[in-house]
């Protein structure tokens, strides 16, 4: 809402100004109102002149200076695994009772991992190293780590390319690592994310029971596999929010590799969100009725 923004810009620490590298001078609080209107649609620059009163090569700088701003200073709340109080022992072990409560069968699951699929345009170079087979399309590959009580995505990592397997992007980002010392109960018992079978089997790191590994598929494991995947659909519903809200990084066309920062627009536009939710809440806290975080707890 319009009465949130300067809420937003001292939460978020604004700059006074903006200042570019062709000069440009900018206030703060229009250079984050610049932002998030172009990433709420994907409309050409020339369509927001109107708003802004700036011609479309000072609002195309602008919008990219203050992209990196965000990304540079807030980005780091989505791409390492922070200390903060909503990833405390105490709140993941009241995140896994929460989703004990809805359905799991796991109970000491606090979250969920999956891989994020970012369509992009063609690129002239790469083609075969961004092409995902099974998609048909080419992308950029995204693993998240989401805390489905409160409605936020707690951890991405990459962009990856298109064609890696989410088995190897786990290995990469180090995630089971940092679960191994920091996804614990407060009385050091091990806590763990569900994943789907395209994930080994940890501790840390559950999934479904698969036909390849079992002589017999019991009733017991498939009722254990309907139930997990009628709790974790609600997965779905936060990556379809970030699209919902900031539509632009779901417009291919406008996603080229070499004339913008895709992978920053995706990793901004999930911060966002966030923020979202902490000011006003989501569909997934309110059906698991556990409250995000405030706005100034998540950006401390």
């Amino acid at each position: 809402e319009k009465k949130d923004i300067p809420r937003l810009a001292t939460a978020l620490q604004i700059p006074r100004f903006f200042r570019c590298s062709q000069g440009t001078v900018c206030p703060g609080e229009e250079g984050l109102c610049l932002l998030l209107r172009r990433l709420s649609y994907p409309c050409p620059y020339h369509d927001i002149i109107h708003q802004f009163a700036r011609p479309v090569p000072e609002l195309c700088i602008i919008a990219n200076k203050v992209l990196d701003w965000m990304y540079d200073t807030h980005g780091h709340r989505l791409t390492t695994w922070n200390n903060q109080s909503f990833l405390s022992p105490a709140s993941l072990e009241r995140y896994a009772r929460a989703i004990t409560r809805n359905g799991s069968p796991l109970t000491n699951c606090f979250g969920f991992i999956d891989g994020a699929i970012r369509e992009i345009s063609r690129p002239r170079e790469h083609q075969r190293v961004l092409y995902n087979g099974p998609k048909r399309v080419h992308d950029l590959k995204f693993q998240s780590v989401t805390i489905i009580p409160n409605g936020l995505k707690a951890n991405l990592y990459g962009p990856v390319e298109g064609r890696r397997h989410d088995a190897g992007m786990l290995k990469e980002s180090g995630l089971l690592n940092i679960l191994q010392r920091e996804a614990r109960t407060l009385r050091g018992e091990p806590l763990c994310l569900y994943g789907d079978p395209a994930y080994p089997l940890r501790p840390q790191l559950m999934g479904p029971y698969r036909d390849a590994d079992v002589l017999v598929a019991t009733p017991e494991m498939r009722v254990f596999n309907t139930a997990m995947s009628e709790v974790r659909v609600s997965v779905e519903w936060l990556f379809g929010d970030i699209a919902e809200y900031f539509k632009f990084i779901d417009y291919k066309k406008n996603l080229k590799l070499g004339m913008s920062a895709v992978a920053k627009q995706y990793i901004v536009s999930a911060l966002f969100r966030n923020i979202l939710t902490c000011l006003y809440g989501n569909t997934t806290s309110e059906f698991f009725q556990i409250e995000p975080p405030t706005l100034m707890e998540y950006l401390a």
